[in-house]
């Protein structure tokens, strides 16, 4: 296969601007970093501060915008564009019930109807270049044949598929039958998303493709599908896309470092330090499961609710735990 380009996946809550300052200075190993979703017409302050070219330096940024109304989009766009942005992405993909039942993110695909009729709205009038993030159905995979027959309708930059429907929101398998399906009926540049939180996770994907390359006969898969987006495995193991390029897991100094810089980050910019440890409360969620034994630390990180007594908490569970990248 081609050499792989690595994309941190937008995340809300989780990786926003500060987040991807602190990532870009330790690692520096992703390609292009999408936000998370700006779901208003006209984008609010917290909005406005991640995708601020200021606050991006020396980071390819893609914005994700999650709406079903053409007219917010084109709206939002515009307004990216005016910050210099010349890609965005829209989000088809997000699971969560109270986004679905307004038919946003994921549950826009279950009315493929007015889903074909916004894109083409969009495609129409966009000033910037369009990439789609989409699930392959609400209940099942059956569903994945028609939506992307739509999608097909459409210049679009780029079409990430996670290959999983709504219902699964992040549990089961993802489909890679579905996704292989894309990959030998799509003309679009592909980027796969989807439980690749190890080096033998990325391994078992290559095979599969490089598999699909040999009944072929041809190189034909790996040709747009060279692209791939992490995120819940690069909260569990900042080190991951090193390790998938060849290099050695990081250490847990280097971990230590990086974390030091996010908690930096959102105390120069949340005001009181009850926002801050509430966004790094989110973070320990992924970040302990690294440690040997860091039950009894973690659930002293989720009850303190002071800085200075959680520096000491994070402080003891570094010295007194080992670091066990996977």
């Amino acid at each position: 296969m081609a050499e792989m380009k690595f994309y941190l996946a937008p995340m809300e809550g989780l990786t926003g601007f500060v987040f991807r300052n602190a990532y870009q200075k330790h690692f520096g190993d992703i390609d292009t970093y999408f936000t998370p979703f700006i779901n208003n017409k006209k984008m609010n302050y917290k909005e406005i501060k991640d995708i601020l070219p200021e606050h991006n330096k020396g980071m390819h940024v893609v914005p994700q915008i999650l709406t079903n109304r053409a007219e917010d989009f084109l709206a939002i766009a515009k307004e990216l564009g005016n910050y210099g942005y010349e890609s965005v992405n829209l989000n088809l993909g997000c699971p969560s019930g109270t986004v679905v039942t307004k038919h946003r993110g994921a549950g826009f695909l279950a009315v493929p109807e007015e889903l074909d009729h916004f894109l083409e709205e969009i495609f129409a009038d966009c000033p910037l270049r369009i990439s789609v993030k989409t699930r392959i159905g609400i209940n099942d995979a059956g569903e994945w044949e028609r939506i992307l027959s739509i999608y097909e309708k459409y210049p679009m930059e780029e079409l990430i598929i996670h290959p999983r429907v709504q219902k699964d929101f992040y549990n089961n398998t993802p489909d890679m039958d579905a996704f292989l399906y894309a990959v030998e009926n799509s003309r679009h540049t592909l980027c796969y998303n989807g439980d690749i939180c190890s080096v033998d996770d990325y391994k078992a994907w290559i095979q599969k493709m490089e598999g699909k390359d040999r009944e072929h006969g041809s190189g034909s898969t790996a040709q747009h599908t060279e692209h791939m987006m992490l995120g819940r495995g690069i909260l569990k193991n900042p080190g991951l896309v090193g390790e998938l390029m060849g290099h050695a897991p990081i250490t847990k100094d280097q971990f230590h470092a990086f974390h030091d810089d996010v908690l930096k980050g959102y105390l120069d910019v949340m005001s009181g330090e009850r926002n801050t440890l509430f966004r790094m409360k989110e973070l320990w969620f992924y970040f302990a499961k690294y440690f040997t034994e860091p039950e009894k630390y973690v659930k002293q990180i989720k009850k303190t609710q002071r800085v200075a007594e959680y520096r000491v908490i994070v402080d003891n569970l570094f010295r007194e735990q080992e670091w066990k990248p996977e």
